[in-house]
């Protein structure tokens, strides 16, 4: 069980250690590529546009300058940008953990379809990390590695049960983001079930940053600069809101903690806000029903079957 007493602005030495972040352009990303990198490990930092990847890790180093960083495109949207992006990965050795951070929070309005055919929420959120992972495992189990997925208070607000993954009928942008948040940690827990069956000693931990918003958040030049009226409704909410620096901090934990194990859920201790702790998950995303249905259908929009027994033999170093 995870200790009580971690402190998350005290995190211990990860030298010789790395670590990937998708999603590090910006949010909550961004903030625990700091955390990582603070603590001396190397972090490869990934986003889909470059100047804002760059822009990002030119902030990183005004704050740790002594950070060892790598900068590599991803766009989870898109398959072939993955697999490219995991080739590159699986070629330059060590890899601790990946933190599949990046997403879509604001849904568009009306459905929107990526080239490869997916609808455009649920293969970022969730389509994207699946193959990612997928592509990465035999990596992380070379390492004793840890995937961890970003989850969301939303499966418990409003919990819709992804039937249809894809969205072809009855389309919102609310209903596209809660769906893709509860596949993507169905795919979190349902990963560190078929990774113990397989004997993978790969951990597959799900966390969520509670209700972290831009308003609360520090000014970081390129990477989050709200306007006048984001601070006063981060204001208005600080009673039951906190900032993205904090809202990283679970994610980090999860990554780091070696007293976190695989099936953990970390979250802030008070659900919205408050320091990482181990909690309890929606019961929609525990769902075994759900859990083959999603996973299911992310093998079929990916045409990627994860490497489970090659994972198995690979010799840990």
């Amino acid at each position: 069980m995870a200790r009580p007493d971690w402190d998350p602005q005290h995190l211990p030495d990860m030298r010789g250690r790395t670590y990937l972040v998708t999603g590090s352009n910006a949010g909550l990303g961004y903030f625990a590529v700091e955390q990582l990198a603070a603590t001396g490990a190397e972090v490869i930092m990934t986003a889909r546009n470059p100047n804002r990847l760059s822009a990002a890790r030119a902030a990183v180093l005004r704050k740790v300058p002594d950070a060892r960083l790598e900068s590599l495109i991803i766009d989870t949207s898109n398959l072939g940008s993955v697999r490219a992006a995991a080739a590159t990965v699986r070629g330059r050795g060590r890899l601790d953990g990946v933190l599949l951070n990046a997403g879509i929070v604001h849904a568009p309005k009306e459905r929107q379809q990526t080239p490869d055919g997916n609808e455009l929420v649920f293969a970022t959120n969730a389509l994207g990390h699946y193959a990612l992972a997928g592509e990465l495992l035999t990596s992380l189990a070379g390492w004793s590695g840890r995937m961890v997925w970003l989850g969301s208070m939303s499966t418990a607000i409003s919990p819709y049960d992804p039937v249809d993954p894809q969205l072809r009928k009855n389309y919102t942008a609310w209903r596209a983001y809660v769906q893709s948040k509860v596949a993507t940690s169905v795919l979190g827990f349902e990963a560190d079930r078929r990774l113990r069956a397989a004997g993978v000693h790969v951990w597959s931990i799900v966390a969520h940053p509670g209700y972290s918003t831009s308003g609360r958040t520090a000014d970081v030049e390129g990477v989050n600069e709200p306007t006048r009226s984001t601070r006063v409704g981060g204001a208005l909410q600080a009673a039951f809101s906190q900032s993205k620096e904090r809202g990283a901090w679970p994610l980090v934990r999860a990554l780091v903690d070696p007293t976190v194990v695989g099936g953990d859920f970390v979250g802030p201790r008070f659900g919205a806000r408050g320091e990482p702790r181990i909690t309890t998950p929606a019961r929609i995303v525990r769902s075994p029903e759900i859990a083959e249905r999603i996973w299911s259908a992310c093998e079929d929009a990916t045409r990627l079957l994860w490497p489970f027994e090659k994972a198995a033999k690979v010799k840990r170093r």
